[in-house]
């Protein structure tokens, strides 16, 4: 079951944050989407309803609902960082498209050995791990044209 924009307002009263009008436009771009959004896209799909929504108001946000775990972070290569709505899932990773952004979960987790190992032998206490993956997803390589190399020398 995917969180809504109503059920995350009730998450954010219930730890003392305030919802104004704006936040709870931003929420609504958010859990609305199934794709990666930046915060720059978050914005410019914000302001389609209120032009006068700022920047700071969506920064804020995403802050609050990190802080709160409601939004995975994505690090995509060669992007700012890129946000999703949590799905009500066990601890997952993603699969992130270089191409286009689009971020596919992973939810099968078997790093909890290599943690412990870790973890003994660092004397690292480890809270947790992120884990991406980058390369193309089936539609970017199908639409990506295949790059031939010259064996004979160099082409002019």
């Amino acid at each position: 079951m995917r969180l809504t924009a109503n059920r995350i307002a009730g998450i954010l009263r219930e730890n003392g944050y305030k919802l104004t009008p704006q936040r709870h436009i931003v929420l609504k771009v958010i859990a609305s989407s199934n794709d990666l959004l930046t915060p720059d896209s978050i914005l410019e799909k914000s302001r389609q309803e209120d032009p006068s929504l700022g920047r700071v108001t969506v920064y804020r946000t995403l802050e609050v609902l990190n802080k709160l775990s409601l939004v995975c972070k994505v690090h995509s290569e060669g992007r700012c960082g890129s946000y999703m709505m949590k799905r009500p899932t066990e601890h997952h990773h993603h699969l992130v498209c270089s191409g286009c952004g689009k971020a596919v979960d992973i939810t099968n987790c078997s790093l909890i050995d290599i943690e412990k190992k870790l973890s003994q032998e660092s004397g690292f206490e480890i809270k947790g791990h992120l884990l991406e993956f980058y390369g193309l997803c089936h539609d970017c390589v199908e639409n990506t044209p295949t790059i031939h190399s010259n064996k004979g020398g160099t082409s002019r």
